[in-house]
């Protein structure tokens, strides 16, 4: 089976902290490469540890709700 991992990396305890990212578009972009039905994956510790992407697997964020939320 083929498949794509996506390495779970560590960078910070927020945000901020975890430099660069990509967009939505290149990360879009970047999955063209591959076939639709290709299974992707999340890899975890050089490969220790794995963990699957579903509909749950999705949260957004917004910084303006930390700052100047009500609480």
């Amino acid at each position: 089976m083929k498949a794509l991992f996506i390495e779970g990396r560590r960078n910070g305890y927020n945000p901020a902290q975890c430099g660069d990212t990509m967009t939505v578009a290149q990360l879009m972009a970047y999955l063209e490469q591959f076939d639709e039905d290709t299974p992707v994956f999340l890899k975890h510790d050089n490969g220790y540890t794995y963990g699957n992407i579903d509909d749950y697997s999705f949260e957004e964020y917004d910084d303006e709700d930390e700052e100047g939320g009500e609480g």
